[in-house]
């Protein structure tokens, strides 16, 4: 029996999130870090405008210290994991807490990558979740019209980027052919081609930054695999700025490595839904499902007995 974490991307945070950490000191000091980076305590920062928790140049780098400050508080109650994975953003955070980067790099690469995402996007992009055509019907469509996959959840699901105007010519077509079509509330086509150059901006804060190997190895969000040297993770993690990130093929590769328990960091349990569609056989929760983190623990442990 063998834990797998999972740090998931952008969209489900929410001012309360930082509740459940409020009281560990471990938590609070990776929290404390955050705010010398951020110019503000995370906590202020919770009660502003609900909105602005979506917008990039907060969300990336209060996600990332969200999760390394909850997997702060776990990991010495908990045994160590094979391997994490991570979601967009959240594999960088996955880094963060497999020890390649320490809390206050890992915070300062979030924020740069936030603004070099925002820079790069065209003003007019954006992306849509496509349901219920596979990927030999979708491509084509997709081609036609200049649009990417951006990140590959499971069969049949999928969530594309483009620039506005391709994508609503698209989504009449997506329609005739029977695809479900969901406008998400995102203005970067991230993931896809049309932020190459924020790729290599990112790249070079990489290249400038104290990346190490992770001690735990860490799923490439670009095809799964498992990353445990620094040149590769400099490589996978450039390069998913601007490729698909094929979370179904991290999901493929949290089985292949033999994890049979998976703990999602949140905030949300987006992950663990997909997990649990695709791996129906993998023990899998959210944090966010637990009132406590010593709840957390004790599931965690029951599920490894």
């Amino acid at each position: 029996m063998s834990l797998g974490i999972l740090c998931p991307g952008q969209g489900a945070q929410h001012p309360a999130m930082l509740e459940p950490l409020s009281t560990p000191p471990e938590a609070r000091a990776v929290l404390d870090t955050a705010s010398e980076v951020l110019g503000a305590s995370p906590w202020t920062l919770m009660k502003g405008p609900a909105e602005a928790l979506y917008v990039n140049a907060l969300a990336q780098p209060l996600l990332c210290a969200v999760q390394l400050a909850t997997w702060t508080a776990l990991r010495s109650r908990l045994p160590t994991p094979r391997v994490f994975a991570g979601y967009s953003v959240g594999e960088l955070a996955a880094y963060g807490c497999a020890g390649a980067l320490d809390a206050g790099e890992l915070f300062t690469l979030a924020q740069a990558r936030a603004r070099v995402m925002d820079d790069a996007g065209p003003a007019d992009s954006g992306m849509r979740a496509v349901r219920g055509l596979c990927r030999k019907r979708l491509e084509p469509l997709l081609e036609a019209h200049a649009v990417h996959i951006a990140l590959v959840n499971g069969t049949g699901r999928f969530v594309i980027g483009g620039r506005e105007e391709d994508l609503r010519r698209l989504e009449p077509e997506l329609s005739a052919q029977g695809g479900s079509v969901t406008v998400l509330p995102v203005h970067v086509a991230s993931h896809t081609p049309l932020l190459a150059s924020a790729a290599r901006a990112f790249g070079e804060h990489l290249a400038h930054s104290g990346l190490r190997a992770p001690v735990t190895p860490v799923l490439a969000g670009i095809d799964g695999t498992p990353v445990s040297t620094r040149e590769r993770a400099l490589t996978t993690l450039t390069r998913q700025v601007a490729e698909t990130v094929d979370w179904a093929a991290c999901m493929a590769g949290l089985a292949e490595e033999g994890c049979t328990v998976l703990l999602e960091l949140g905030p949300g349990a987006d992950l663990s839904r997909m997990v649990r569609d695709t791996l129906p056989s993998l023990s899998v929760r959210s944090v966010s499902e637990f009132k406590t983190l010593e709840g957390v623990c004790s599931w965690v442990l029951r599920q490894l007995e």
